[in-house]
């Protein structure tokens, strides 16, 4: 079973994405803390390519497909953005205080602690970031 949410670069749209998660959740049945996790990673990944991915384009396409086989739920966020891996962005030494930390990354590494799985690829002129629940 698939669902595919599209969206653009905008802000604006972000809410949408909560109302769509929240089907998905519906949909699949899923226990509500799952639903919240995915919410909050899928929103930090998706704000991330609206920020990023399309520096000073407007109405780019940011889609987000959902698939529920055997079980396994994964998530795959797509753009035409410029090539970005945030897999391989070091994750920060959350030890350190706030004084001493270097801003960013914190988003990323979230998302990888709240999802099984986290992996991207550069496939088609696109950005495929593929999360796994």
């Amino acid at each position: 079973m698939k669902e595919v949410l599209q969206l653009t670069n905008d802000i604006q749209d972000v809410p949408r994405l909560g109302e769509w998660v929240e089907h998905i959740g519906e949909l699949w049945e899923l226990p509500m803390p799952k639903v919240f996790n995915l919410n909050l990673a899928l929103e930090e990944a998706v704000v991330n390519v609206m920020n990023y991915a399309y520096p000073g384009q407007q109405g780019m396409p940011v889609v987000i497909t959902a698939s529920d086989e055997n079980g396994v739920q994964t998530f795959t966020i797509e753009d035409e953005g410029i090539p970005f891996d945030p897999t391989l962005k070091e994750d920060p030494d959350i030890t350190l205080g706030l004084d001493d930390r270097p801003t960013g990354g914190l988003g990323i590494f979230l998302v990888k602690e709240l999802m099984s799985s986290v992996s991207y690829e550069w496939k088609s002129g696109k950005n495929v970031l593929t999360l796994t629940l």
